[in-house]
């Protein structure tokens, strides 16, 4: 893939015949794509966490039962018991990969404990664990149909639902997700 066509940035809409459970009607944003693979964070499929359960077990307690009550998402397979938090914030935190568009992921304790403080970003997505594929992996996986690909979209990531996400990406494309086939071909 050349350096134009590397998806870093861009939402990942799994096709309707995708039947891993890791992905199945996911919306992964990709956070880094180059030739030597790909990371990214599903951002619409809820682990079986709270934010509260989750600052109980880091000693960090929050005073705000709507943060607590907060969905931790299944960010993917890979180190599912290590953090990271999607945001817009731009303050400096101790580990931050900062993308162009002004998204951020930062893995550091330093952003929890501003957020169970109340001082966190105002957006914010919490995951456990991470999706990544090998150099060339996720280009096979396109080119069998497995994924749609949009530019990420703000709205979609901070203001849509969880349940709603999938249909609201595929939406960004001018697309009906239901009425895709659950099948892949090719002419």
């Amino acid at each position: 893939m050349s350096a134009n066509r590397f998806l870093a940035e861009h939402f990942l809409i799994a096709m309707p015949a995708m039947d891993d459970p890791n992905f199945f009607r996911s919306v992964t944003l990709v956070c880094q794509h180059d030739q030597d693979g790909a990371m990214g964070l599903v951002v619409n499929l809820p682990s079986d966490f709270s934010l509260g359960e989750m600052l109980a077990q880091m000693k960090l307690e929050t005073a705000d039962p709507a943060l607590a009550a907060r969905e931790v998402l299944a960010g993917g397979p890979v180190q599912t018991d290590r953090g990271f938090v999607l945001h817009d914030d731009p303050r400096e935190w101790a580990s931050t990969l900062r993308l162009a568009s002004g998204l951020a992921v930062t893995t550091s304790r330093d952003i929890l404990e501003a957020t169970a403080a109340g001082e966190g970003p105002a957006n914010l997505l919490v995951t456990l664990g991470y999706a990544g594929w090998e150099a060339g992996q996720l280009e096979e996986e396109l080119a069998a149909n497995s994924w749609l690909t949009v530019p990420a979209d703000r709205t979609v990531l901070f203001d849509t639902p969880l349940a709603g996400r999938w249909h609201a990406a595929a939406r960004c494309l001018g697309v009906d997700i239901e009425r895709l086939a659950d099948y892949a071909g090719h002419a």
